[in-house]
């Protein structure tokens, strides 16, 4: 059952995607922002109908409150694919910084450049960095959300944090209130698998670091607050009543978290 159902979600998520591909692909690109946005939106809010019907996979998003209705810079956990649409719906107007490779593929890297995401060269060296600052701020200034994933890329429920620079050079540069968002995506939509497991994924606004922190305190803090809510998140999902399969790093993470409040 769980196989039938992964691919019949599977099957909805890419017919959705193409219907909207080849109803909107003769205007899209001549669309104002907000109504090219609308599309976008709407494409994720059936993606995430079609995980909800087909595979059983809920949604729970706690503290909405605290995500800013104007221009913000937004940190969240990045376990799945699943946060790139989930925050792009739950956001006003967001932009995701994400490596320049994507926006090269073709239909998908033309919407993504319409919608006004954020490029980024990774082996460009502190000349990327000065544009993706440029870029961000940008952003900001129009209103937007910039969302950038403090690791960089996804990585599996429970490994160990692995936190790049460039949300440090975010932070010096936007000087606004970075949102940390913790989640347990990866445990219902792993990484490298097309089974999608049922049960609830929480997505967990934490409250906003303010501007004004050196750097070493600032990631200091925001590691301090995202793990231990992720940690929270992965324990809650492990002892709750439908468990979905633990990878190796999550049930490492576990016996670790374990052994530390035990001794």
């Amino acid at each position: 059952m769980l196989i039938l159902r992964s691919l019949l979600f599977q099957a909805a998520f890419y017919l959705i995607m193409a219907i909207i591909l080849a109803v909107t692909l003769p205007f899209f690109f001549f669309l104002p922002h907000r109504a090219a946005m609308a599309v976008v939106k709407f494409w994720t809010a059936s993606s995430m109908w079609a995980l909800r019907v087909f595979a059983g996979t809920k949604i729970e998003v706690r503290g909405i409150e605290k995500l800013p209705k104007g221009g913000g810079l937004i940190a969240p956990k990045h376990q799945s694919a699943f946060e790139t649409m989930a925050l792009f719906h739950l956001l006003d107007d967001p932009t995701y910084v994400m490596k320049r490779q994507l926006m090269w593929i073709p239909l998908f890297g033309w919407y993504t450049w319409k919608a006004g995401m954020i490029p980024v060269d990774r082996a460009g060296g502190s000349k990327a960095l000065r544009k993706l600052a440029t870029d961000s701020k940008e952003a900001v200034d129009a209103g937007r959300q910039v969302i950038l994933f403090p690791e960089g890329t996804r990585r599996t429920a429970g490994s160990p944090p692995d936190y790049k620079f460039g949300i440090i050079h975010l932070y010096r540069e936007l000087k606004v209130p970075v949102v940390p968002i913790a989640m347990n995506s990866g445990l219902y939509w792993p990484r490298q698998s097309f089974l999608r497991f049922p049960g609830t994924i929480v997505i967990d606004v934490l409250d906003p670091i303010p501007p004004g922190l050196d750097s070493k305190t600032f990631l200091a803090t925001l590691i301090g607050v995202l793990e231990p809510a992720t940690d929270k998140l992965l324990i809650e999902a492990a002892e709750g009543p439908n468990p979905p399969p633990l990878p190796p790093e999550a049930v490492a993470r576990i016996h670790a978290i374990q052994a530390s409040e035990s001794a």
